[in-house]
Parts: C-alpha cells; structure tokens; sequence
C-alpha cells in the first residue's frame, strides 16, 4: 500500500450549503479520471427534453464563471460551449461571423422557464444560485 502522500485524491466539489440546509437530489455527476469523462446520473425527469433546460442553465453558469475572471465575455463562453457541444453530437460546425452566429434549424429561443416547442416545464426551475468554483 502505497503512503498517504501517494495517494491519488478525487478533487470532488464542496456541496451548496442550501443542500446541505434543505435537501435535494443530486442529478448529474461528471469527473475527469485519467484524461477520461466519468459521469453518474439520476434519470430525473420522465421527458428527456428537461435535460436541454439543464444543459442550457450549466452552460450559463459557466458562462458567468468564466467571465467573472475576466477573461472572456458571456457571449464568447457560450458561442464556445455550442459549437463544441453541436460538433460533440455530430453537427455541422456553428460559423461564427461577426457578432452573430448562424447555425442551420436554429429553434426560437424559448422564455426563461419554458422549453422551446412550447411546452411548460414539469419541474421546478432552479434558482440562479450558483456554486461554481
């Protein structure tokens, strides 16, 4: 057995002290072990369409942590994560030009709390706060 000092350590996230109050479910888990995605999920909603409003909120979440270091603007972060995510799920790449960005089949962007298509959402929107590290 190697010593303690060798031993590899999982950097896992602190838990939201509002779970720890309140309780909750973890839905999504994701890790890098390896160079590897390692990712643990609760099939939590009976319409997998739910799991897009998801997606979409991590993807501003992120977006908000990045630029609060500055770096990058908003609108960057995301023009990033969708292209990456779009090529990810074997999509033509999102061209860029300018400041808009064309994609093919674009939906209408849905009002905050409704899916695209119309359709209410079956589930509690989750609030803005955010525990990004």
């Amino acid at each position: 057995m190697p010593p303690l000092s060798e031993k590899p350590v999982y950097q896992a996230l602190a838990l939201p002290n509002e779970a720890i109050a309140n309780g909750g479910v973890e839905i999504l888990r994701a890790g890098i072990i390896d160079d590897e995605l390692f990712v643990t999920a609760r099939r939590a909603f009976s319409d997998p369409a739910e799991w897009g409003e998801v997606l979409a909120e991590i993807a501003r979440r992120l977006c908000r942590l990045y630029a609060a270091e500055g770096e990058f603007k908003n609108r960057e972060v995301i023009a990033a994560i969708e292209s990456a995510f779009a090529a990810g799920l074997g999509a033509p790449a999102v061209k860029q030009s300018g400041k808009r960005r064309a994609t093919a089949g674009r939906r209408k962007r849905a009002a905050p709390g409704k899916p695209a298509g119309g359709r209410s959402a079956k589930r509690a929107k989750p609030k803005k706060k955010s525990t990004e590290r």
